[in-house]
């Protein structure tokens, strides 16, 4: 089975696993906004990405990070975010993927993250899939990263 990891952040990530080996790591695909300023997840994009990761007549699980507000986070970013997450889901829907929907908390201390640096994450998954070193080698990957995390949750 393909399990598909989502980070939904605008700086965020989709990983494919087949079986515990990642086949496939992107960004979260993201357009320009056409009201206001800023970037939105570009659903077209995002269809693309997902239904290349798939294999005809196999099926296809997705896990998704579902996240809340967080204290003192504006109006319109919240607004912003729960687009995302409405177009992930959406997208998902529209393929006909099943989906099931993890709160960070939940994946983070499965894999030994609680408390831990917003870094770790990405080493862990280094450490995890060596193979995938240049994916995930900068900083900024780790929306990457967590989508791999988010994927294995959705497998154990």
């Amino acid at each position: 089975m393909l399990t598909i990891g989502i980070d939904p952040g605008l700086g965020g990530g989709i990983a494919g696993l087949w079986g515990k080996e990642v086949i496939a790591i992107k960004d979260m695909p993201v357009m320009e906004k056409s009201y206001g300023k800023g970037n939105q997840v570009n659903p077209v994009g995002l269809a693309s990405i997902l239904m290349e990761m798939r294999v005809p007549g196999k099926p296809v699980r997705v896990i998704i990070e579902q996240v809340g507000a967080m204290p003192k986070q504006g109006v319109s970013s919240m607004f912003s975010f729960g687009d995302s997450f409405g177009v992930l889901r959406g997208v998902c829907g529209a393929l006909q993927y099943s989906m099931s929907f993890v709160i960070p908390q939940t994946w983070q201390k499965r894999a030994g993250l609680i408390g831990e640096s917003k870094d770790a994450g990405r080493i862990l998954a280094i450490e995890r899939h060596p193979e995938m070193y240049g994916f995930l080698k900068r900083k900024k990957d780790n929306g990457r990263a967590d989508a791999i995390l988010i994927a294995e949750f959705g497998i154990n």
